[in-house]
């Protein structure tokens, strides 16, 4: 049987920054005439709720009542799309990795690695609350719920879990090569960090050139700009623009003290670990409440 352990997981809670590493990385290794504007990144790389996987799986239309339907049939449909390539190849993922039905979400046996993109909660929130049409503190709530799932009226499912469980879960998964970007890394210096995913990671020759195109073309302007003039596929329905600000730091406008304290509180632990320069601040800030 082949070996269909080929898939680079593209791992992200939603708003982290996927889209963007996607944007850059299509743009360094696809040539110029055939790099993928924002809605046709599926040239480059793909997602694990592809619909057309589906179906194939299922041999007709893809519909499901139930995450179990869903869990059973993904396991078909993470087939195809591992085998949809003959080498290593990226896929978006915004689930966790967790067992469900007796099921892997994220399945050894399509897994050849991982990039895990990862963003501060406290810019998190507010990009979550708009890419969910829903007030800051339901979204806090959400964040911190281990039953937070998305799921579209076709019956597909993405567990996402608690935000720091889906940070754990990624970044400590037993046997997974695994490289992780912060977004916030990424805003200063985009070309730095994904030098060191091609170089440390990839095992890549990095072409100086290239990556200064990729960034450029990846720039959050250009991304804007993009979404202006062609609209964005995956941008939800009630969602008035998938790219509004692409900075850090902008929770001091977003969040009231009382919310900061709230995502200080749920989630310190992986603030410890993996954003400890942010405690200090965030705690000044929450003392105004």
């Amino acid at each position: 049987m082949n070996d269909l352990r080929r898939i680079i997981w593209l791992a992200s809670f939603p708003k982290s920054g996927n889209t963007w590493v996607r944007v850059l990385l299509a743009n360094y290794f696809m040539p110029k005439s055939k790099a993928p504007d924002i809605n046709s990144l599926s040239q480059f790389t793909t997602g694990d709720i592809r619909k057309d996987f589906f179906d194939r799986a299922l041999g007709r239309p893809y519909s499901a009542s139930t995450m179990e339907e869903w869990a059973k049939v993904r396991q078909k449909a993470l087939r195809l799309i591992a085998a949809s390539k003959p080498n290593h190849h990226f896929v978006k993922t915004h689930c966790q990795t967790l067992r469900m039905f007796d099921i892997d979400i994220i399945p050894p046996e399509v897994t050849a690695a991982a990039v895990y993109v990862m963003r501060n909660p406290f810019d998190l929130t507010p990009s979550f609350a708009r890419h969910q049409s829903a007030d800051i503190d339901t979204t806090i709530e959400r964040m911190s719920s281990e039953m937070n799932i998305m799921a579209t009226n076709t019956g597909m499912y993405e567990p996402l879990g608690r935000w720091d469980d889906h940070v754990e879960a990624w970044t400590t998964a037993p046997g997974l090569p695994l490289y992780v970007i912060r977004y916030e890394d990424m805003i200063a210096s985009p070309g730095k960090v994904i030098s060191g995913l091609l170089e440390k990671f990839m095992k890549v020759k990095v072409d100086r050139p290239k990556l200064a195109y990729a960034v450029k073309q990846a720039s959050f302007k250009s991304l804007q700009k993009q979404e202006k003039e062609l609209g964005f596929a995956e941008k939800p329905a009630e969602m008035k623009s998938f790219f509004t600000k692409g900075k850090a730091g902008s929770w001091r406008e977003d969040l009231t003290p009382a919310q900061v304290g709230r995502i200080r509180e749920e989630f310190r632990g992986t603030l410890e670990k993996w954003y400890p320069e942010m405690l200090d601040e965030t705690k000044e800030f929450a003392a105004g409440a």
